[in-house]
């Protein structure tokens, strides 16, 4: 494939993830704001943003640490909210575990919930696409949203209190993950894994430390897995 060629796909995934914009910036900025309410200075607000790079996580470390729940309880609740991204990184490797190894140590950083949605959506509508099409492919959704996740957490935590918690920027996580789940709905299978993840989810919103929502999406991926074996 040609420079020219990676450059055209970078472009095509940059132009694609640029909607997620919209719901990026108030989502981070929500964070920025909540972050610094809660206590944190600026510096550990962006670190948290950072490395963490998870906004559902974040907000359910920080809420932890604002009601001064012992640190095992702490790193435990982000764990388990955060262990989506080890079924992300399940599901994307069948497309990306042939780059080298400093790509993939690239690539694990910059994987988030929008990255993976419009990735593995491309790399499953164009099954020809080559590695190095598929890499720039991911840069490119990658290029719109960590930046402006980091630039607008930092955004928030300056302004502070000029923007109160309950301004209605929390608007963006509902409607962010609508826009990536909605598309993926193609199949019996994935109907069904959507309908077994709302159910359970619903069903054991009890389980502590946000457990049920772990148990809920493997019981998902378990029924998906089960209907497309059965149909092919």
């Amino acid at each position: 494939m040609t420079t020219s060629t990676s450059k055209s796909t970078y472009l095509l995934g940059l132009v694609r993830a640029l909607p997620f914009v919209i719901v990026v910036v108030p989502f981070a900025m929500l964070f920025g704001v909540v972050a610094t309410e809660a206590g944190l200075p600026i510096l550990q607000t962006m670190a948290f943003s950072m490395l963490v790079v998870a906004g559902a996580s974040q907000f359910a470390a920080l809420q932890f640490m604002s009601e001064n729940a012992p640190v095992l309880v702490v790193l435990a609740s982000a764990l388990a909210v955060n262990l989506r991204m080890a079924m992300y990184s399940a599901s994307i490797t069948p497309h990306l575990g042939a780059a080298p190894m400093w790509q993939r140590v690239v690539i694990s950083y910059f994987l988030v919930d929008q990255s993976y949605a419009m990735s593995t959506a491309e790399f499953e509508a164009r099954p020809a696409m080559t590695l190095r099409e598929k890499l720039a492919y991911f840069a490119g959704v990658s290029t719109p949203i960590c930046p402006l996740w980091f630039g607008s957490s930092y955004l928030g935590a300056v302004l502070g209190d000029q923007i109160p918690p309950d301004s209605g920027l929390d608007f963006a996580m509902p409607i962010a993950f609508l826009a990536m789940v909605a598309p993926a709905l193609r199949t019996p299978a994935h109907i069904a894994a959507a309908f077994v993840s709302i159910v359970l989810a619903l069903g054991l919103f009890w389980v502590p430390l946000n457990l049920g929502l772990l148990l809920a999406a493997l019981c998902a991926m378990m029924v998906g897995a089960e209907i497309e074996r059965r149909m092919a």
